[in-house]
């Protein structure tokens, strides 16, 4: 009886090429069921916790969530430069790369990309830090389909093309990374709070990302090099959902809202004293100014 690996093996192979053996040994990646194993455990909490902290009081994570965002702004720094400067220095094709050049960049790229494939791990604790702070209004479709299907996308992505064209989806998603998490550790501190001007920016940059990264993956297909084509097929439609997605946040968040507090002003709302918004605890105000997509 076939295992279910090699089942998955077979069918991926159709379309991707054969499993790459230089990934063989590597943390979680020889077998894809504890990859899906922890996707399972990470729903069953983002279903579960609500419905345990509902009687109790919300936790402050301060002090932990500040190292949490240190460690990965620092991690996701290390990523973006290794990545940019392997590529670099070994004169990696912009328009396409196939997996298989130079064996020493291709084994640092590898080992790089391994990082962030378990980074996408280390990243539940997004929604974790929200549920035990009973904000629960930030764990969204777009926040849950996210970080659930990035973790298992680079389980196969670190085992059929691991590296060549790969890396530049993950080299300026790092990027994005080192200035949305240096943000949210800042933001941590009250003091420094109102100088951190940026928030809306990020999901900017964000939506840049995606067009950049869609946009390198057709290079591939209009230039190929030997490439999957069904990975980059893959990639630019998944890049379309979280466009999608991203782009009816940003709309929601801050076009909407800012359209309904210049009508407050001016039909002279009394919500708005000496120019400022009062908001209630409870209102779409209060959330709006906690509202974090990642």
């Amino acid at each position: 009886m076939e295992t279910f690996d090699h089942k998955l093996n077979t069918y991926f192979q159709s379309w991707l090429g054969p499993r790459d053996q230089r990934v063989r040994g590597m943390l979680l990646l020889d077998s894809y069921p504890p990859t899906l194993a922890l996707t399972v455990m990470y729903l069953l909490v983002v279903w579960m916790g609500p419905k345990y902290m509902k009687p109790r009081q919300p936790y402050s994570c301060r002090g932990v969530m500040m190292l949490y965002n240190l460690g990965l702004t620092l991690l996701s720094f290390y990523m973006f430069y290794e990545l940019v400067t392997a590529v670099w220095h070994s004169g990696y094709s912009f328009y396409c790369q196939n997996t298989h050049s130079e064996q020493e960049v291709d084994r640092k790229i590898i080992n790089v990309l391994w990082w962030y494939y378990f980074s996408k791990l280390i990243e539940f604790m997004d929604t974790f830090f929200f549920i035990l702070r009973k904000n629960n209004h930030q764990i969204t479709f777009l926040h849950v389909y996210h970080h659930a299907s990035m973790l298992n996308i680079w389980w196969f992505v670190m085992n059929w093309i691991a590296c060549g064209h790969s890396y530049f989806g993950p080299a300026l998603n790092s990027l994005v990374h080192v200035v949305m998490y240096s943000y949210y550790g800042l933001s941590a501190f009250p003091s420094i709070r109102p100088y951190l001007w940026w928030k809306k920016h990020i999901t900017q940059l964000q939506l840049v990302q995606f067009f950049a990264t869609m946009s390198h993956s057709l290079c591939a297909v209009m230039w190929p090099c030997g490439f999957p084509l069904g990975w980059l097929y893959f990639q630019i439609s998944y890049m379309v959902t979280l466009s999608l997605l991203f782009s009816n946040f940003y709309i929601q968040t801050y076009k909407k809202h800012r359209a309904s507090l210049r009508k407050e002003h001016q039909n002279g709302s009394t919500a708005f004293t000496n120019g400022q918004a009062k908001c209630k605890p409870t209102s779409d105000c209060a959330a709006h100014n906690k509202l974090r997509v990642d």
